[in-house]
Order: C-alpha cells, then structure tokens, then sequence
C-alpha cells in the first residue's frame, strides 16, 4: 500500500448509489474512494489536510482504501 499526504480539492461525486463514488485530488493526485466515501463526504472539506493509504489503478489515479484527516480548513 503506497501512503499519500497532502491538501483536498476538487471533490466531486460521480456517482451516487448506496456506496457513493467520489473523485478529488490531494495536490495534483487524481484518488477516488467508494468504500467509505460517506464518511469522507461529512468528514472532508475543500483544502483539508489529509493522509491517504491505498494503491494505483490502470489508469493511473490513487484508489483509497483508508484516509485520515489532519485538519480541516479554516473557512
């Protein structure tokens, strides 16, 4: 499992379901998250720091299977 650290932005949900997907990036790295994207959805904000852990898919974005929230922003 590769560990990813770093600042959120450009969340987007691009699918919704039971398990939502969601997109974001974490400076420059395109992740994606469906397994506990409901809990990142209440628990992340635009320009939170975040640690992520998780493994690269074929198309070369970061699919996160744990994540970690360091501090939210300021606004």
């Amino acid at each position: 499992m590769h560990t990813i650290k770093g600042t959120v932005s450009k969340i987007k949900v691009l699918k919704l379901s039971e398990s939502p997907l969601v997109r974001f990036s974490i400076d420059g790295v395109s992740c994606l998250i469906a397994r506990h994207s409901l809990n990142f959805l209440y628990q992340v904000e635009e320009d939170s720091e975040l640690v992520v852990c998780g493994e690269y898919n074929s198309r070369n974005q970061f699919v996160v299977r744990k994540f970690c929230v360091i501090a939210k922003s300021c606004a």
